[in-house]
């Protein structure tokens, strides 16, 4: 059960860059439902962390992706009314390229889309997953001069 749980899940953000550009999806379910954020979800079972992102970022967009690279790990814990730790997340973030697909809001996602990154801001991303996009890019550009 992910509500009230009794160890952190696993999760993992996916950040993926097509160009100058940046994929973001609508929440679907809680925590932060209908909002705006990153890709991603639970790691399953006998599943790697890039297997997963691959996984998750084709299940909510229709899209596949390539070149995935570790950004961080951020603690996601969510208390309720009461102060009880209603959700907790280790999430391990992810960053990666756009390979091929058609972008389409599936399972998790209310809507998907590709954001210009001069235009994140736009989106009252909650200020973490902001930092972590602004980190994946900084990282990406950087790769990108050194070639």
């Amino acid at each position: 059960m992910r509500t009230y749980p009794e160890r952190p899940w696993v999760g993992i953000g996916v950040v993926v860059h097509k160009d100058d550009d940046i994929l973001l999806i609508k929440r679907a379910k809680a925590p932060y439902k209908g909002t705006w954020s990153l890709p991603g979800g639970a790691q399953h079972i006998g599943e790697t962390v890039i297997e997963g992102a691959k996984r998750e970022v084709f299940e909510e967009t229709g899209i596949y992706t390539d070149h995935h690279q570790f950004i961080d790990v951020v603690d996601s814990i969510h208390f309720d009314k009461d102060k009880r730790v209603e959700y907790h997340y280790t999430l391990i973030e992810i960053s990666c390229t756009y390979q091929q697909g058609t972008l389409a809001a599936n399972d998790d996602a209310l809507c998907a889309k590709w954001v210009p990154y001069h235009q994140i801001d736009q989106y009252n991303l909650r200020e973490e997953t902001l930092r972590i996009i602004k980190q994946s890019y900084r990282s990406r550009n950087a790769s990108l001069t050194e070639e």
